[in-house]
């Protein structure tokens, strides 16, 4: 084994970037990773597209189960009626909660919460749609999709509906079709609006027997008049069939502002794209959508904007917001804003953040104590002799990526801030080794690359028939979770050892590119399959059809995988990459603080619900204060800490911690809890208290089984030490960790 002394790369990151989209390589996958052209889940009513199909997006209980399942655009729902209802509709319907419909489970904090499913307040259909009806797909984009009602498999397309995220208006093209406008929650009234009559659009307005009002705006292509029959208190059917559109819009309970519906009436999104660029401590990205319909030159889109998107728009974009809002289901109110682009910006990018522990308390450089340096010595000389390789020879792409993870914190820890380099190199050479099993592709479930969806996954599922197999991975589940791992680990290696880059750079980027492709132009990999740029997180369910839409349950993972391309990028001196991960880190610390990490004045989820202080499971009509794994509150929180890294303290507020810590886990309750999760729970409490975390991990008879599998004794220490000593209860001086801004 070689000892020579270890000569890192560059330390500063390189994250100035005018494109920060641009393909990170757009060649197979190595030669190494086996090509299959079969999936065990088909591509059900997808026409066939030359770009890749996203498998993550809102979109995906279109092609997924029975077809039937809703999509979330944000504030509203879509679903086909397939016959159900009381209007025993064969067309696509759309539904909006408001806050007062959310049902809650039992407790103080409520567990859970729950919006209704199955309204079908408004259904557009036509006369042509019965029980031969087939639903197709096409277009499939990151933010939009279209789909469309056959009248019976095969023929033509009666009404295709764009559906964009955050769209403004439910739209149905119609193509020669009659229109046939439903709703099972029937009529009250209907009355068609003359003052608003313009050349070819009419307006109506409809009253629904729950009290809530719908716009109804219809455009032909001709410019010919539009009328509707009423037949019964759930049925109007068009006079006459329609080439142009009809578009569905709620009014607000208690508001009787309908001008920014009128003002964009007859345009719509078809679909976006997304740019962005980073310089220094600043980068910003764009929405720029596509629209259609009638003066599309002179008149405004509009689209619902999220909390997190209003916080950071622009100047230009902030002039558009209106004051229309809806509800949303689980992240509080959209607002309404004309315009055809949003720019969001975020000036405080974690372009500081490195392998090191990190603080936004800290004033200078860091540098360990003498004390601290011997302490982490000698937990460190156990835990590098640790057996790397059998560790990560597991039959899961997850617990592998953990255990390499967690070898790759402690050999960078030991070299770089316990100035122990020969351990360290000793360390390397092993980690290398079990990261050249995975590189090779000769793991217990080897990847393979398959063409159906166009991705790399597991043969976990295709050797056992299980599609649930480490995770799901082969259909796609959890991707930014497992590869975040491998991408942070080559970035420890690559930064140690930048020899190593080369015959290993195609195999990292692959895992990069399925997770996190950042172009088009990249015909092998969907865009952005995990991270969803319109919501600022990822989603973690793939191919699994959802009653309550896509998922995430550990926000800290979504943000340690940002962190990790942030890493790579870094070590790769490309800046495109390290400023892709910088501004994702960003967002995430955005989003995590509006929709997954509840402070006591969270105000996008129910007073009643915040005190759980985490979401648990977020979905896109529920959320759920459990795991998939278990319902110990140690479990519940923890997911959304694990893996405490660099970037925890950026995308964790103080704040939070105390508030979290204060709710569950004072008052020597964390003691009561055992195994891993202790060891996880105080290497969060570093974040607020470093002392207090310190002296749990060094202390003198400190047991092992408070380690989990993807963290070691020697990080925690670090951390800890790292960490600067304010907001501590104890005198740093009596812990022989040093000043005030270092340990």
């Amino acid at each position: 084994m070689s000892q020579q002394p270890l000569a890192p790369g560059p330390h500063n990151g390189t994250a100035n970037s005018s494109d920060i989209f641009v393909p990170i390589a757009t060649q197979a996958p190595p030669s190494n990773i086996g090509v299959t052209n079969d999936h065990p889940v088909p591509r059900q009513g997808i026409v066939t597209q030359d770009r890749p199909i996203p498998t993550n997006k809102f979109y995906a209980n279109f092609f997924l189960g029975r077809q039937n399942q809703s999509t979330w655009t944000h504030p509203y729902s879509v679903s086909w009626s397939q016959g159900s209802g009381n209007a025993q509709s064969w067309g696509l319907s759309v539904s909006h909660a408001d806050a007062d419909q959310k049902a809650f489970g039992e407790g103080d904090p409520a567990r859970y919460y729950i919006n209704p499913l199955g309204n079908q307040s408004v259904i557009l259909s036509a006369a042509e749609l019965g029980n031969t009806t087939a639903l197709s797909l096409d277009n499939l984009t990151e933010f939009s999709a279209n789909i469309s009602f056959l009248p019976q498999p095969g023929g033509a397309p009666a009404i295709t509906f764009p559906v964009v995220q955050g769209m403004g208006f439910f739209t149905g093209q119609y193509r020669g079709a009659r229109p046939v406008i439903q709703s099972s929650i029937f009529f009250r009234t209907v009355n068609r609006v003359p003052e608003f009559d313009r050349p070819g659009l009419v307006k109506y307005r409809i009253l629904l027997e729950d009290g809530k009002t719908w716009l109804l705006y219809a455009s032909s292509n001709e410019g010919g008049d539009i009328n509707f029959q009423m037949q019964s208190n759930s049925r109007m059917e068009a006079t006459a069939p329609l080439n142009g559109v009809i578009q569905v819009a709620k009014l607000p309970v208690g508001s009787s502002d309908e001008s920014p519906y009128d003002a964009a009436a007859g345009v719509y999104a078809v679909g976006a794209t997304l740019s962005g660029s980073t310089n220094g401590n600043a980068g910003s990205y764009t929405l720029r959508w596509t629209k259609a319909g009638i003066d599309t030159n002179s008149r405004p889109l509009l689209m619902f904007a999220l909390p997190h998107h209003v916080e950071s728009f622009d100047s230009p974009t902030n002039g558009g917001r209106t004051l229309l809002q809806l509800q949303t289901t689980t992240k509080g109110a959209a607002t309404a804003v004309l315009g055809d682009a949003w720019t969001m910006v975020e000036n405080n990018l974690p372009v500081e953040i490195g392998f090191a522990p990190w603080s936004p308390d800290r004033t200078g450089p860091l540098e360990l104590s003498p004390k601290a340096v011997d302490v982490i010595n000698g937990v460190a000389v156990n835990e590098t002799d640790q057996d790397v390789d059998a560790q990560s020879d597991l039959d899961s792409m997850y617990f592998s990526g953990k255990a390499l993870g967690k070898f790759a914190q402690l050999v960078y820890t030991v070299n770089d801030l316990a100035k122990n380099p020969s351990l360290a190199q000793a360390g390397l050479e092993k980690l290398k080794g079990a990261f050249a099993r995975f590189a090779n592709n000769q793991q217990k479930n080897p990847l393979v690359y398959e063409t159906a969806w166009k991705g790399v996954v597991s043969s976990a599922a295709f050797t056992t028939g299980d599609p649930n197999a480490d995770f799901g991975n082969s259909l796609y589940n959890d991707h930014h979770f497992h590869y975040g791992y491998f991408i942070f680990t080559a970035a420890v290696i690559g930064y140690l050892d930048p020899s190593w880059l080369a015959a290993n750079r195609d195999w990292v980027n692959m895992l990069l590119r399925d997770a996190a492709n950042p172009s088009d132009q990249d015909p092998y990999f969907p865009v952005s399959r995990a991270f969803d740029w319109y919501h600022g997180h990822s989603w973690a369910k793939g191919l699994f059809e959802s009653a309550d839409g896509k998922d995430e349950e550990s926000s800290s993972e979504d943000a340690f995988f940002a962190y990790a391309v942030k890493m790579w990028g870094r070590t790769l001196g490309d800046a495109a990459i390290e400023g892709r991960g910088n501004l994702m880190l960003a967002v995430l610390a955005r989003t995590l603080r509006n929709y997954f990490l509840m402070e006591s004045n969270n105000r996008n989820h129910p007073p009643n619900f915040i005190g759980n202080k985490v979401t648990g499971i977020l979905f896109e009509n529920k959320v759920d204060h459990t795991t998939y794994f278990g319902t110990n509150i140690e479990y519940i929180q923890g997911i959304h800490m694990l893996p405490i890294n660099p970037s925890s303290a950026y995308t964790r507020p103080k704040n939070f911690v105390a508030e979290e810590w204060a709710t569950f886990f004072d008052q020597g309750r964390v003691d009561a809890i055992g195994g891993g999760w202790r060891g996880i729970l105080y290497a969060n409490l570093a974040l607020i208290d470093p002392a207090a975390s310190w002296r749990f991990f060094s202390q003198g008879d400190f047991d092992l089984s408070w380690i989990d599998g993807g963290a070691s004794r020697t990080w925690y220490l670090a951390y800890a030490a790292g960490t600067p000593l304010v907001f501590c209860t104890v005198a740093e001086e009596n812990l022989g960790l040093g000043g005030a801004d270092q340990a």
